[in-house]
């Protein structure tokens, strides 16, 4: 599956915030991600992600482990995405680091996920504060078999965003990673 994604940097939460909540009922999340990657960084530099989650929420914690794959869209960064539930986070870091994979980033996101059918698609938007990075961000996605597919479910994600008063000039590509090793950096 292809996770055909926009993230857009919120100017005004509390409006955007009203607007989701009319089209859904908002649940109230935090993630507390690992990123893992072996010691000469091959997954950084092929562009691919393997991430550890642990998810808490109303209905309890839970985890999932996600593989992602190279970008297919260099504009929205949508990535073929893999994803399964873990019942042991401790035994998969072992089995993760045993496979020479060590965890190099890790970092909280405070999320307000709202799922519904829009265009005739199932979308998730989740409203995202990262602790260590300003501002509020909306990340609106859907899911797609194929590259094929991409464009129109782009199309649908970004129709989702103007009706929240999300501008084009509001789209970023900038990842959260990125961003938190470089707010690190400038503070060591």
């Amino acid at each position: 599956m292809i996770e055909a994604e926009l993230k857009a940097r919120v100017r005004e939460p509390a409006v955007v915030r009203e607007r989701l909540g009319r089209m859904a009922v908002g649940r109230d999340e935090v993630y507390r991600d690992a990123y893992f990657d072996t010691p000469g960084a091959d997954l950084e530099a092929g562009d691919r992600e393997l991430r550890l989650r642990t998810v808490d929420g109303p209905d309890g914690t839970r985890a999932l482990l996600t593989y992602k794959e190279a970008r297919v869209d260099e504009v929205s960064g949508s990535k073929p995405e893999y994803e399964t539930g873990v019942g042991d986070p401790a035994a998969v870091r072992v089995m993760l680091n045993g496979l020479g994979y060590t965890e190099t980033l890790a970092f909280e996101k405070h999320c307000r996920n709202y799922e519904f059918t829009a265009y005739g698609r199932p979308m998730l938007a989740t409203l995202v504060r990262v602790p260590e990075i300003d501002g509020t961000y909306v990340e609106v996605e859907t899911q797609v078999s194929g590259e094929r597919e991409l464009r129109g479910a782009l199309g649908s994600v970004r129709a989702v965003l103007d009706a929240l008063g999300v501008g084009e000039g509001d789209l970023t590509a900038e990842l959260y990673t990125d961003a938190v090793r470089e707010r690190r950096t400038r503070e060591s």
